[in-house]
């Protein structure tokens, strides 16, 4: 689900590339669960200087995956390990960069907040759709849109 590759003249940046593109890089359980402990392991290694997350082909992530959630109540999605995975993001010691060219909706926009740099290419577009289905993001999503872009630009 993912691909994890040491980059760089000195191999000191590791590269972890979200790589489910026919779903569009959709943040599935798996998928999220390799992440946060490729971003403990990497913490933890002393030859990485800094941690660059991207996506593959047209998407950086193109939020949760839907498919895993539709046949579970809300208080059953949102308990146990599903913030403790998201908040591994936010606990990294070392620079994390979102590197996004391609769609950052719902929680791969709730992902890309959540480092500590956001390098976005022409073709990156941010959002949260979820909204649309009766949902409200589920990482903290509007209360880190106001303090990456600022609260007139969150409004």
């Amino acid at each position: 689900m993912i691909k994890v590759e040491k980059v760089g003249a000195k191999k000191n940046v590791a590269l972890i590339t979200l790589n489910r593109p026919k779903a569009f890089n959709a943040l599935c359980n798996q998928l999220m669960n390799e992440l946060s402990t490729s971003l403990r392991e990497l913490d933890e290694d002393k030859s990485v200087g800094a941690i660059v997350v991207t996506g593959s082909q047209k998407a950086f992530a193109a939020g949760a995956d839907i498919k895993e959630m539709v046949n579970r109540e809300f208080a059953s999605t949102f308990q146990g390990r599903f913030l403790e995975e998201w908040t591994a993001v936010s606990q990294t010691a070392k620079p994390v960069i979102a590197a996004v060219n391609g769609y950052a909706l719902g929680g791969g926009c709730e992902l890309a907040m959540m480092c500590d740099i956001i390098y976005a290419g022409d073709k990156a577009q941010f959002g949260q759709p979820e909204i649309n289905i009766g949902t409200i993001p589920g990482a903290g999503g509007t209360q880190r849109w106001a303090r990456v872009a600022g609260k007139s630009m969150a409004m």
